[in-house]
């Protein structure tokens, strides 16, 4: 039978039935060599060794059911191929290729047709890292970043405050720019938020009193004042405490218990001084600036700051501002339930005159500090602070990726200012709008095509505690962490001459070696990379930088870096806090900034060019190996309370082994696969998320991460909870650390199943 209708099938062809032709399908998902083979097989009825031929009969004259059948069955056969081919192609090649007709292909063996010559496109020379570097290098203009920084404090944007008339005329400004520089997209978010501002009414006052109350004098109405603080009036004896640190109420001989303490500024943020003071039952808390740490010559200069610990409107805490939400009355856990206030030297070495007892030597400070108030003195404190509810612009401008547009990395500059802000948010913005003309004119005009996209943004309410970047995180909290690959922060970028200092997630500290070894000093013209020990004096992100609600709050790796000297810069959040005493102080500003923006834009180029994410998970490893070495100092303790570290050697192992399988899976893929390596980046963008406690509130404790957030839940506090075991049993609390152990335990386990991939794939014991 099987003779028969080949033979029929010859006699249609004018042919011999010797052989017949089988279509295969043989899937080469490998560029562009998916094609259709076609093989000559032998009859079915052959020997297995192949190289025997079945004699055939001689055909008959078909008959014409026979024919027709014949017929019927070829043409259904080329059309299911058809059907199935073009199935295939539109699933493994790009909608261009799939378009060509089937038949094509099917008769390219044909002796009849003439093969296509198939076009292929040519694709784009790709620039490798050397031609990006040169390209940045060359189109960033020296030049424009003093002149800009001028233009910014021109009495058309200054003073700044958020919320203002000039504020909005800034943002405007940014949009028109960033317009402009034809980037992608352009666009603004309006916040309506509470901030606290000085009464317009009723003045804050500082008045040294006798124990009777009776007034003795004004020491002062201070220009500047504490945003949060709370409004109130106090009165009582007043303790020197140093920087407010807690190392510093700890060496006190004095307690603080209904008192008033005065602080010198620096150190810690303003938030950490109200709260040691206020956890040790202060009264109130003045701040001040002390010639030896700020050697400025104008002693009555008045002081800006903000009291709340933490981030973001304090009125909607963990809540986004957009658009007038009408959320139930709330407030943050960081707000001071006393007053504070900022006051000039002068005032501060007024109330000196009437304290005794010199300050310790090891203070270092001026020599008319004092530690606490006469017998007979007291000092009364009014702050009459109001909330004020305004409306603020953040501004945004994206240059869209090629293949990732949906991940991105954000570069952002504080806007605002108290002050004319030149150093603290001039110098942010200029690098900002300046790194977004040169991308821009990378993409358009140098041929460079990021693989991910970058987002330019400008945020508002920044001196008040990160308002703007926060509100954002917190508008889009269950998304940008799966989205954004990094946040740089630009503020107070340039701050002296002398050091590079950085900080940030340990993700980015082999990304930021490699940039300090490419970038140059640009007054000494040595690498900035001049300690191979650099990571071990990396300081933790300040509650008071904008890149910390990143990292502590949304689980973002997040980088900030200046050029600073060993001192503070004195004039930030001041009066003086301008253009020409930034000259002045930088006179090679220009090149200093230059150099800012080298860090900056090499850190873009790095994590956006190649596909491969540039974020050394791995890291965690060393941080989770000294928190274990530190906790093992109190194995007797955690043996004594019934507790062992089992578990959590074991969720560090679990750890240690992903990063190491993710390691060897990157090895392993092939580079121009794209689905395996955006699957292979997915999961390191992970490991940073994962660290935020998922057994606390967002609500209650903002920032969850175990290692760079604030609460019970982190690993520090275990640590301090536990040291109070040997040096103060009885403020030990076990049930706490029992918690904190467990907790801490099943974070990092979850980090490590994250980074494990598929359910599948997780190696671990439970």
């Amino acid at each position: 039978m099987m003779n028969q209708a080949r033979a029929t099938f010859s006699n249609l062809f004018g042919g011999e039935p010797l052989s017949y032709t089988r279509f295969s399908l043989a899937r080469h998902i490998d560029g562009d060599n998916s094609h259709v083979e076609m093989k000559l097989a032998a009859d079915e009825e052959e020997n297995a060794d192949g190289n025997m031929r079945a004699n055939v009969k001689t055909p008959r004259r078909c008959t014409g059911s026979i024919c027709y059948g014949a017929v019927a069955v070829t043409i259904f056969f080329m059309i299911g191929f058809m059907i199935g081919y073009l199935g295939y192609c539109k699933r493994v090649e790009p909608k261009g290729e799939c378009e060509r007709p089937a038949a094509t292909e099917v008769m390219k063996g044909s002796e009849d047709l003439e093969p296509e010559e198939e076009v292929i496109p040519e694709s784009p020379s790709r620039l490798y890292w050397e031609d990006l570097k040169t390209m940045l290098s060359e189109k960033l203009d020296p030049a424009k970043f003093g002149s800009t920084v001028r233009q910014l404090n021109q009495n058309i944007y200054i003073p700044r405050e958020a919320g203002s008339a000039k504020d909005e005329n800034l943002a405007y400004f940014v949009e028109n720019q960033f317009s402009e520089y034809k980037l992608s997209k352009v666009w603004r978010n309006e916040h309506y938020v509470k901030i606290q501002v000085k009464s317009s009414t009723a003045p804050n006052s500082v008045t040294v009193t006798g124990t009777n109350s009776d007034l003795v004098y004004l020491v002062e109405n201070p220009e500047g004042y504490v945003a949060y603080s709370k409004a109130a009036t106090v009165t009582g004896k007043l303790v020197h405490a140093n920087f407010g640190t807690k190392e510093d109420f700890q060496d006190l001989n004095t307690s603080v218990n209904g008192s008033l303490v005065i602080v010198r500024a620096g150190k810690i943020t303003f938030a950490e001084k109200v709260s040691n003071a206020q956890s040790l039952n202060a009264l109130g808390v003045l701040i001040y600036l002390d010639r030896a740490k700020f050697p400025i010559i104008k002693a009555d200069l008045p002081v800006f700051g903000h009291a709340h610990l933490g981030t973001g409107d304090p009125y909607t805490p963990g809540f986004p501002s957009f658009n007038h939400t009408q959320f139930p009355p709330s407030r943050s856990s960081g707000l001071p339930a006393i007053p504070v206030q900022t006051i000039s030297r002068q005032s501060a070495e007024k109330l000196f005159e009437n304290m005794d007892r010199e300050c310790p030597a090891s203070w270092r400070t001026d020599s008319s500090c004092r530690l606490q108030s006469k017998q007979n003195r007291n000092v009364k404190l009014t702050v009459s602070n109001e909330l004020k509810e305004i409306r603020f612009l953040n501004v945004f401008g994206v240059i869209k990726g090629v293949e990732e547009p949906d991940h991105y990395v954000v570069v952002g500059a504080q806007r605002d200012s108290w002050g004319p802000g030149a150093a603290k948010a001039s110098v942010g913005t200029a690098l900002l709008l300046e790194l977004a003309r040169t991308f821009s004119d990378m993409v358009l005009n140098g041929g460079f095509k990021p693989c991910r996209s970058i987002i330019f943004v400008s945020w508002s309410a920044g001196d008040f505690g990160a308002i703007g970047a926060t509100e954002w995180l917190e508008g889009y909290i269950t998304s940008l962490h799966l989205k954004v690959v990094t946040y740089i922060n630009l503020d107070k970028a340039v701050l002296g001459t002398t050091n590079f200092k950085v900080t940030g997630s340990p993700m980015l500290y082999k990304l930021i070696e490699k940039t300090m070894q490419e970038v140059k000093h640009p007054v000494t013209g040595m690498s900035l990379y001049k300690d191979s020990n650099w990571v071990s004096k990396v300081e933790k992100l300040s509650l008071d930088n904008a890149a910390f609600p990143f990292l502590a709050y949304s689980g973002i790796p997040a980088v900030s870096f200046c050029f600073c000297e060993d001192t503070d810069y004195p004039y930030l959040s001041t009066t003086l806090d301008t253009y020409d005493m930034l000259i002045k102080e930088i006179p090679q500003l220009n090149k200093l900034m230059y150099a800012a923006a080298e860090v900056a834009g090499q850190f873009l180029i790095k994590l956006t060019h190649d596909f491969e994410l540039n974020l050394d998970y791995e890291m965690y490893n060393d941080k989770m190996l000294s928190f274990v070495k530190e906790l093992m100092q109190y194995n007797a303790d955690i043996k004594e309370m019934g507790l062992s570290l089992q578990w959590l050697y074991s969720a560090r192992g679990d750890f240690f082994r992903a990063t190491s399988r993710l390691t060897t899976d990157f090895h392993n893929a092939e580079r121009t696969n794209r689905f395996i390596m955006k699957e292979l980046n997915d999961r390191i963008m992970r490991v940073e998320y994962h660290f935020l406690s998922p057994y606390v509130s967002p609500r209650e404790s903002p920032f969850r991460h175990i290692f760079w957030g604030s609460g019970s839940h982190t690993l520090q506090a275990l640590l301090e909870n536990l040291k109070l075991r040997k040096e103060n049993k009885a403020a030990f609390n076990e049930t706490l650390f029992r918690n904190q152990l467990a907790l801490a335990t099943w974070t990092i386990q979850g980090v490590a199943n994250a980074l494990s991939g598929d359910i599948w794939d997780i190696d671990n014991e439970f």
